[in-house]
């Protein structure tokens, strides 16, 4: 008996492996078939469709949602001065996150040695060791300066894909107009850092700045005021009268450096004010977009959380700031602008300082307008 029943077992068991077999094997066919006949076009759409989700998604968390996020995020005192002061105190230290400088040190003395290429002005470059990086730069006195004359001294930071020398250079190079010429001419003391100047450099060094929560804005920022701290010590300079004028890229630094760094008294920031939340995430013909170029460098972590440029202008405030923009410029639409130096500007009427903010369109492109920066500067920078 034991014969027949193991020998109709084995069979058994033979004839369930097979046919086990033959349903995964059509299982498997059916599968392929499926996967093979799905068509690319169907998968892409698929794909697109979700981002196009996650892009409405989170535009409108960053454009729509704004105002309340904002309402929650400042609680501003304008009963005085000192107390709206006070008042900004967190939001500036969230900000501080936003680029969060590193700590950087002092490893050696500052060299200074005559510039070859301005020695009509007597400009020095001077370099300050930060163990492995430094900080370098363009200095230059106007013509009178002394230790029983100080002088007021204008930090004048250049623009993407230009030079510190650009800003002395020939007079409509790239919008520039000289104006750190014009600077000296009105008898201010120049201080020209220098910055990663092009696009792809500042993409691909962000790239290690995200990867450990800095940003290149930060690390320019702590090599700024590590300059200071020795520059400021030259008796020919009062360090009680400093002041910082950017163009496009520098007016970035401007606006973004000038809430940490209260040692300057006085701004300008020329081709870069906006109104932010749409110039970072909103495609439109008025204005050309940074989703729109190859400039990833701009995209801060946690910028737009609560600090739009009408809200940075808090973190001046009650500093003296000046806006320029060419109404021609396309790095924004000028109506745009005014519309967010408006709400800005608010900040200053509420504490009754309104003449201490201005704004200064004209009818060209991306360019500096030394006819109003200079005697903004001069009127709050000179006794």
């Amino acid at each position: 008996m034991k014969g027949p029943k193991l020998k109709l077992i084995t069979v058994s068991f033979i004839s369930c492996f097979v046919f086990m077999m033959a349903i995964n094997a059509q299982v498997g066919k059916e599968e392929k078939t499926a996967i093979k006949e799905m068509p690319d076009s169907l998968k892409e759409k698929r794909t697109l469709a979700y981002k196009d989700q996650l892009e409405k998604y989170l535009q409108n968390w960053i454009v729509e949602g704004y105002r309340q996020r904002s309402e929650k995020a400042w609680n501003r005192d304008y009963s005085d001065i000192e107390a709206f002061k006070r008042s900004v105190e967190p939001n500036r230290e969230r900000w501080r996150t936003v680029l969060n400088p590193p700590r950087l040190r002092k490893t050696g003395a500052l060299k200074r040695n005559p510039h070859p290429y301005l020695q009509d002005i007597g400009a020095e470059w001077v370099e300050l060791p930060l163990g492995p990086v430094s900080a370098q730069a363009i200095l230059v006195f106007p013509e009178g300066a002394s230790k029983d004359s100080p002088v007021p001294i204008v930090i004048a930071q250049h623009g993407l894909g230009s030079y510190p020398e650009t800003i002395f250079s020939v007079p409509n190079a790239v919008g520039y107009k000289a104006y750190a010429r014009k600077l000296l001419k009105a008898g201010f003391a120049v201080l020209a850092p220098m910055n990663l100047r092009s696009a792809p450099f500042r993409n691909y060094i962000e790239r290690y700045n995200r990867l450990i929560g800095t940003s290149l804005p930060g690390i320019e920022l702590a090599r700024l005021q590590h300059l200071l701290d020795v520059v400021l010590t030259d008796p020919r300079i009062d360090a009680d009268r400093v002041g910082m004028w950017g163009q496009s890229l520098g007016g970035m630094a401007t606006m973004m450096w000038m809430p940490l760094e209260s040692r300057i008294k006085v701004g300008v920031i020329s081709s870069f004010f906006n109104h932010r939340l749409t110039k970072m995430t909103v495609s439109a013909d008025e204005y050309v977009s940074f989703m729109d170029v190859d400039e990833d460098y701009v995209f801060l972590k946690g910028w737009l959380t609560e600090f739009s440029d009408k809200d940075i202008v808090s973190l001046i405030c009650p500093r003296p700031l000046m806006i320029h923009h060419g109404k021609k410029d396309r790095i924004a639409h000028w109506p745009s602008v005014v519309d967010e130096f408006k709400v800005g500007k608010k900040h200053y009427e509420k504490l009754n300082i309104g003449e201490k903010i201005e704004i200064e369109l004209f009818d060209e492109g991306h360019a500096v307008w030394p006819e109003s920066a200079i005697p903004f500067l001069t009127r709050w920078l000179k006794p």
